[in-house]
Formats: structure tokens, C-alpha cells, sequence
């Protein structure tokens, strides 16, 4: 799909919002690849399975009657930030996993197991989780061999081996005689002033003891250093050498014997690296999908219909822009929804209606829900229904710019023109208040003929406008809705509410008056009905 203005659509930050549900970075890599995509059976596909994830969760989460178990227990599809790498190292040949490595490893195989018993065993209600599920190896007879070898901290169980249980009974075993032999050490030279202090320290990988520095001629021994002052040795008594001697060897035979056994399991896991590659990855998949299902619980989303080719519609009930929303909530207020309907006999809709009042967050709105639809994402409506576009086309937001020496009008323009030349009868059109920043006459006559070619070429259009020229386009061409932004007149404030059928007041001499302008100047302002419209839409042009 060809997106224009994705920025101002804000698709990438609405994914920003999605990913706070995606904690790994093989989650991460699934909502990075997703994107608006045009083949009706991949977007159903998405869609399908975000249902099922969606039913899933509610079905976890809702208590039953009479206490029962749903048989829909919460699946953990997280994954350690280095996984990838993990499963990139077990498929080299001779490649020696770490000791932590394979213990995450053997848990996230473990939940992918867990994941392939739950839905394959819900099947009939969840056909396509368990579409994906099936093929996951069945890890139980490798996950048996290799548990209790390897602790949660990455350690090597003592009775990972016969040998390595001995070792390192050994090695205990000659510590203790090295702790016996130092303590004898101690109690011997305690009052002829040759310790410093009464402890036991190492160095050097060696067990030692600090004595006063010039003294060390009254005990026999080897210095292995000094303190940062010089004033205490580190000596390592003649009768411990050979204790000290004996628990290095046992402790090099030890380090040996812990990477022979890392070798050993990492081969186990080789021996399944295809398998291990299509149950991890899998996860992720699993995790994006129920990220976007947990997204749709939290922002009350629907999952979207598509509308077929022939009979193409746009149709929202209380539809939401999520990033509002999501903004909104944080100050503790509410959105107002917007609900419409376009079909082939009614492709155009032009809002008209007060500054500030939301006709921009309306189209901006149905743009962001269209490419969250076609890239397999729940919607925040009631209900919605889209057509299937080849691209969006979007022309919102102030394009001046300096350096091109474009003025608002000429990038305005410049833009609609882009967009003229690759408009299709699949494309969806954005048009920001059109014929804007020039002479209110001539950028309505200039708005309706840019309109009606669009109207022509066959395009779902929304338009925004606060022109006489094309409020009367509107109410006189067939296909072409009309519609207004509330405002209370009351308060003078927007109600923000979407009202279909008619044309919108601007307002603008009550917001100018609102917002302080002063009531001689407003009271300059007579005119005759007839003219009222022409000339206010000029005035709210100049304020």
C-alpha cells in the first residue's frame, strides 16, 4: 500500500502504543514487520487470528458460573532479549552454549509446549491457534534429559555428572583441610606479632593470610602481594601449599568437566535446532498476536469487516482515535466517537463546521483505522466495516516550507496534485481543509473542481472545508455527503459530534468573540442573510 503523510496519520506511533504489550525483542520483530497490506485473504488472515486471540483472552479473564474453569488459562509467550542470539548459536556446529542460555532456552521450549497443549487442545473453538501450534515439536523427552542439569542462575547442577558430583565433593573436602590447616597457622603465630589480622582471605586464587609486613621471616611461606599501604603481606604458609595445590587441580578438572557437560547438552539441543527455529519464532508470533489482542480489551476495539470488492464501504459506529484516546485517559477525560457511512453510491463526505472543532481528528481518525484494519489490527469502534484501499492519500496539516520556497498554498497545492495524478477508484482520500490559504472565492472554486475530480476517478474522499463554493458542491452533487462538526451555541464551544446531511456553521464570529475580539469591531459586522455565509467564511479566513 502507498501511504502519503504517514507521519501526520501517525501509523508508526500507533504501533508505539501496540508494542507496550510486546515486552521481547521477537515480539518486537513481529510489529515491526507489520504494515497496511492490500490482499484481502492476508488481511482476513490477520484479522481471523487477533479474534481468536481476543475471544481467548476474554475467555481467560471473564470468571464462569459456578466457578468453573474456563479451560482457557493465561499463556506466557515472553522471551529473554537474548534469545535470538541463543537460537542462532545452537544451529554452529561445536558452538557451546552458556549455562544460562540453555536454561531460558529450555523454559521459553517448555511454554511454546505449554502454548501447543492449550490451543491444539482447544481446537475446535480456536482452529487457527492451533493452526500455528501444531507443528511445535513435542520437547518433552529432550526437556527431561535436560532438566535439574542446569539452575536458574546459569550454574551446572552438582549431580549434572557422576564426575563433576565428585569433584566438587573433593574440592569441598580439601577446602576444609586448607581452612583446618590456616586456623592452626593462626593460633600459632597469634601473640608473637607476625599476623596483622586474624582472618582468611585469597589471592591469587590462593587461600592466604595477611601478616605484618617484616615479619613474615618468623613463618615460613610464600608472599602472594601486598596491601595498597605496603604495611600487611599475604602469605600463603608451607604447610598449605600443597593443600592449596590440590584444590586447583580439582577445580581445573571441575571447570573442565562443567564445559564438557555445557557441550554435551548444547549438542542435545542441536540435534533440534529446526525445531527449536519454528517453535521460537512461533512465540513470537504468538505474542504479537495476543498483543494486539490485549490492545483491543484495553482500548474496547471490535475486529473490522471487510467489505467486498463490488460493494465497497466505509463504515463506522463510535469510532476512536486510539493516540487521542490513549492521551485523553491520561487526563482522565473521554473521546468523543465519530460515527459515518460511505458506499458506492455515497463516496464523498465534506465536514464543514467551527475551527477546533474536529474535523481534522475525524479524518485523521478514519486514515489511522483504515491502515490499522489492513495490517490485521483491531479497531476502537463499536462496530466497522472497511473497503480494501490500494493506497491512502493524505493532504492534512500545514506543508510550508522555507527551503522550497513553497508558501501554504503552493505546498497545498503542490500536494493535491501529487495526489490527482495517482488517484485510482481504490484509493482513499484525506483532503485538510481544501482551497485553504488564499482567497476564499477562487480556493472554493479550485476546492469543488479538485473535489469532482476525485468524486470522478471513483475514490472514497473526505474533504474539510469552511467554503461557501463547496458547502453548496455538497448539498447539489449526487455521491456527495455532507456533513457538520456540533457546536454549542450556547457556550460558543465545539461539541465535536458528526452529524450527517448538512453543512456545518463555521462559527467563527462567535469563536472571535470567545476569544476576546472586541464587540465594536464585531458590531461593524451587518449583513444581509443572503450574503451572510460568503462573507463570514472571508472573515474567519482573515482571523
Amino acid at each position: 500500500m502507498r501511504i502519503t503523510s504517514s507521519e501526520t496519520l501517525e501509523f508508526e506511533a500507533l504501533k508505539e502504543v501496540i508494542g507496550r504489550y510486546v515486552s521481547s525483542a521477537l515480539g518486537r520483530r513481529e510489529l515491526a514487520k507489520a504494515r497496511p497490506l492490500t490482499e484481502v485473504g492476508r488481511i482476513r488472515g490477520f484479522l481471523d487470528e487477533t479474534a481468536e486471540a481476543l475471544d481467548y483472552l476474554r475467555l481467560a479473564t471473564q470468571p464462569q458460573p459456578g466457578g468453573r474453569s474456563s479451560g482457557a488459562i493465561r499463556l506466557r509467550f515472553d522471551a529473554p532479549s537474548e534469545i535470538e542470539r541463543t537460537v542462532q548459536k545452537v544451529r554452529i556446529d561445536g558452538a557451546r552454549l552458556e549455562g544460562k542460555e540453555i536454561f531460558d532456552l529450555c523454559a521459553l521450549l517448555d511454554r511454546a509446549g505449554e502454548a501447543r497443549a492449550q490451543f491444539t487442545g482447544a481446537a475446535e473453538r480456536f482452529p487457527i491457534l492451533a493452526r500455528r501450534a501444531e507443528p511445535i515439536a513435542d520437547f518433552r523427552p529432550l526437556l527431561r534429559d535436560l532438566s535439574g542439569k542446569i539452575l536458574p542462575d546459569g550454574s551446572v547442577a552438582d549431580d549434572a555428572s557422576v564426575n563433576l558430583n565428585r569433584l566438587r565433593r573433593d574440592a569441598e573436602k580439601q577446602h576444609k583441610a586448607i581452612q583446618q590447616s590456616l586456623e592452626r597457622f593462626i593460633r600459632k603465630h597469634r601473640d608473637d606479632g607476625t599476623l596483622q589480622e586474624e582472618f582468611i582471605t585469597i589471592r591469587n586464587d590462593r587461600f592466604v593470610v595477611p601478616v605484618v609486613a617484616g615479619q613474615q621471616r618468623k613463618a615460613n611461606g610464600v608472599i602472594h602481594g601486598a596491601s595498597n599501604s605496603g604495611q600487611t603481606l599475604f602469605l600463603e604458609p608451607m604447610e598449605t601449599i600443597d593443600l592449596n595445590n590440590e584444590l586447583v587441580r580439582l577445580r581445573d578438572e571441575e571447570h573442565a568437566e562443567v564445559q564438557r557437560i555445557l557441550l554435551e547438552l548444547s549438542q542435545k539441543l542441536r540435534a533440534h535446532s529446526s525445531e527449536i527455529r519454528y517453535a521460537i519464532d512461533t512465540m513470537g508470533v504468538y505474542e504479537f498476536i495476543f498483543a494486539k489482542g490485549q490492545f483491543a480489551l484495553d482500548f474496547d476495539c471490535c475486529i473490522p469487516k471487510l467489505s467486498e470488492q463490488e460493494k465497497r464501504r466505509l463504515h463506522f459506529v463510535e469510532a476512536r482515535h486510539p493516540l487521542l484516546e490513549d492521551l485523553l485517559r491520561k487526563q482522565g477525560k473521554l473521546v468523543t466517537p465519530v460515527s459515518l457511512t460511505l458506499d458506492e453510491s455515497n463516496r464523498t463526505l465534506l465536514i464543514s463546521g467551527p475551527n477546533t472543532g474536529g474535523k481534522t481528528v475525524a479524518m485523521k481518525s478514519v486514515g489511522l483505522l483504515c491502515l490499522m484494519a489492513q495490517s490485521g489490527f483491531p479497531v476502537p469502534c463499536r462496530e466497522a466495516e472497511f473497503a480494501v484501499f490500494d493506497q491512502v492519500l493524505a493532504d492534512i496539516g500545514d506543508h510550508q516550507s522555507i527551503q522550497e520556497s513553497l508558501s501554504s498554498f503552493s505546498a497545498h497545492v503542490a500536494g493535491v496534485r501529487t495526489m490527482l495524478e495517482t488517484v485510482t477508484r481504490d484509493s482513499l482520500v484525506l483532503l485538510d481543509e481544501l482551497g485553504r490559504a488564499t482567497d476564499p472565492e477562487e480556493g472554493g472554486a479550485l476546492g469543488v473542481a479538485m473535489l469532482d475530480t476525485f468524486r470522478e476517478a471513483g475514490s472514497f474522499t473526505l474533504a474539510s472545508t469552511h467554503l461557501l463554493a463547496l458547502k453548496i458542491y455538497g448539498s447539489n452533487t449526487p455521491g456527495v455527503v455532507n456533513a457538520s462538526m456540533g457546536f454549542n451555541e450556547l457556550t460558543l464551544e465545539p461539541t465535536y459530534v458528526l452529524r450527517l446531511g448538512a453543512p456545518g456553521k463555521s462559527a467563527g464570529l462567535d469563536i472571535a468573540s470567545r476569544l476576546g475580539l472586541p464587540v465594536p469591531l464585531l458590531s461593524l459586522i451587518h449583513i444581509s442573510e443572503p450574503t451572510r455565509l460568503r462573507r463570514i467564511s472571508y472573515a474567519v479566513f482573515c482571523l
